[in-house]
C-alpha cells in the first residue's frame, strides 16, 4: 500500500486524549455499561457500535478498539472504520488489527485475559451514505476543517482509488480531501451533522466532533441545540493553546442529559 496516500491530521493524538480522559470515562460507563439501562443485574445492553468517520492510518479507531475495557467498561464493542480514500481503508484495518494484538498479548503475559473490541471492517465510502440508520452508538469525526476556497468534490478521489490519474495528481486529490473544509471549514461537517439525527441510535447515540476556531463552534452548538430539546451539546476538550492559527474543541453531541 502507498504509504503517501495515506493522510493524518496532527490532532488525532488529541481526540484519543479527550475520550479516554477521567470524564469522558466515566461517561461512557454509565451510557454504555453492560447494565447501564436497567440497574440491579437486569439484562445485558447491546454491543455498542464505534463508528469513526475519516479514519486516516485508523490511529483513533485503532485507540477505541483495543481500550475498549477500560474506555466502555465493556470489552464487547464492535467498530467500524470509514474513509473516502481506498488506501486508508486498508491501513486502518491494519493498524486496529495491531493495537488490538499488542494489547491482547500483554494483558495474556498479565491475566491469561483479552478485552479488546472487535473491529467489523473499514468501508469506503462518503461520510455515513454505507451505514443503516440508527445503528451507530458511537460516531467519531475529525473532519476536514482547514477553511479554503472550496471543499473538494467526493468524487475527487475516484481517480485515485481507481488509479486513473497520475501519482502526484492523485496525491493532490487525497490530500485536499483530508484537510479542505471549504468555507469557514465547514462544508464537509455540515453535511455530517445533517446526518447525525437519523445514523445515531436514538436512544444511547453519541458523537465526538472536532473543530477549531475558525469552524465558529459556538455557533455550530446553537445550530444543534436547535434540532430540538432532547439534544445537548457539550464542550468536552479544548487544545488549551494555540498552535498557529488552530485552536482546537471537541464537541459531544447526544440526545438526553
Amino acid at each position: 500500500m502507498p504509504e503517501a496516500t495515506v493522510f493524518d491530521a496532527t490532532d488525532t493524538i488529541y481526540e484519543s486524549y479527550t475520550i479516554s480522559s477521567a470524564a469522558e470515562v466515566s461517561f461512557l460507563q454509565k451510557r454504555f455499561g453492560l447494565r447501564s439501562r436497567w440497574p440491579n443485574n437486569g439484562p445485558k445492553t447491546p454491543s455498542p457500535l464505534i463508528a469513526e468517520v475519516g479514519t486516516g492510518s485508523g490511529v483513533v479507531l485503532a485507540f477505541i478498539t483495543a481500550h475498549a475495557q477500560t474506555l466502555f467498561g465493556r470489552s464487547d464493542i464492535l467498530s467500524l472504520g470509514i474513509d473516502i480514500n481506498h488506501y486508508a481503508c486498508r491501513a486502518s484495518i491494519q493498524t486496529v488489527e495491531k493495537a488490538c494484538q499488542d494489547i491482547t498479548d500483554s494483558l495474556q503475559a498479565v491475566s491469561g485475559s483479552m478485552d479488546t473490541g472487535l473491529l467489523l471492517t473499514s468501508i469506503d465510502g462518503n461520510l455515513t451514505s454505507a451505514i443503516r440508520s440508527g445503528v451507530v452508538d458511537v460516531l467519531v469525526f475529525n473532519p476536514p476543517y482547514v477553511p479554503t476556497c472550496n471543499a473538494p468534490a467526493a468524487t475527487a478521489a475516484d481517480g485515485a482509488n481507481e488509479d486513473r490519474q497520475t501519482d502526484l495528481d492523485a496525491d493532490s486529490d487525497l490530500l485536499s480531501l483530508s484537510y479542505a473544509g471549504g468555507v469557514d471549514g465547514m462544508e464537509v461537517t455540515n453535511r455530517l451533522l445533517d446526518q447525525l439525527p437519523s445514523v445515531l441510535d436514538a436512544h444511547r447515540g453519541v458523537a465526538y466532533l472536532l473543530l477549531c476556531k475558525q469552524n465558529k463552534p459556538d455557533m455550530v452548538a446553537q445550530r444543534i441545540r436547535q434540532w430540538g430539546y432532547q439534544w445537548t451539546v457539550d464542550v468536552v476538550g479544548r487544545s488549551g493553546k494555540q498552535g498557529g492559527w488552530e485552536k482546537l474543541q471537541i464537541l459531544r453531541i447526544f440526545r438526553g442529559t
